[in-house]
């Protein structure tokens, strides 16, 4: 991005007509600024804070054209989860996980191991709180966070991760098939989210409409699910 983040916040704030839909956007420009700086502190030194500021902007707009004023939902609240999920997006994009979250992975990963030891099928999100000493708001909070994450990025287990210069995989074909066996042996919810995120390409909010949740709690499906499967895969050769 050629223009400073406050340069481009501001060419923003001083072009656009007098509707409705420009000021609600404008209003929140400074959201926008404030979520990236949230996630900055979490990303290397190559992550620069205009590229999230320019992809942040994206998700605003396209939270404005997108929200009901009737919803019910303050504006606030719903800009907040489109742009930062605007973000995580190209985060995604670059095939990047931050070491705070390969760590709380991890962690999680072994409480739903221990949790499911504990209690012989699929541990609920509760279970897994208490296995973690946590509440579930926090805990769902946790796993929202791990949304980041990616299949492609479970390479972290101690599984040979030789990558042919023609694929874009990790995974050779018998890692690919034992990630396949433990998609679907995932709960029905995370299952459905996970084919419909990495096959059906849709997004948080349509994943949402389909599954009947907000996107906030997508993002926490998510990150259980990429958990949950680590945890499967961890005794995998």
């Amino acid at each position: 991005m050629n223009l400073s983040t406050s340069a481009k916040l501001s060419e923003y704030g001083a072009c656009g007509g007098a509707s409705q839909g420009d000021a609600l956007v404008r209003a929140h420009l400074p959201l926008v600024k404030r979520i990236a700086q949230q996630l900055l502190v979490r990303l290397p030194a190559h992550i620069e804070m205009d590229d999230l500021i320019q992809v942040g902007l994206i998700g605003l707009l396209k939270a404005s054209d997108d929200h009901q004023l009737d919803s019910g939902a303050q504006f606030s609240t719903y800009a907040a989860i489109r742009i930062r999920g605007a973000m995580l997006d190209e985060l995604r994009s670059r095939d990047w996980l931050p070491r705070s979250v390969q760590r709380d992975l991890g962690r999680v990963a072994a409480a739903i191991e221990r949790a499911e030891q504990r209690v012989g099928r699929s541990a609920t999100d509760q279970e897994i709180a208490d296995q973690l000493d946590m509440d579930l708001d926090s805990y769902q909070q946790l796993s929202g966070e791990l949304a980041c994450a990616r299949i492609g990025q479970l390479e972290e287990l101690d599984v040979p991760t030789e990558v042919d210069a023609t694929t874009t995989t990790v995974f050779d074909t018998a890692q690919r098939e034992a990630v396949v066996e433990a998609i679907e042996r995932l709960p029905e919810k995370e299952c459905l989210m996970m084919s419909l995120y990495y096959t059906e390409g849709l997004n948080l909010k349509e994943i949402g409409m389909v599954l009947n949740v907000s996107e906030s709690r997508v993002s926490q499906i998510h990150g259980q699910a990429v958990a949950r499967l680590r945890a499967k895969l961890t005794d995998w050769t």
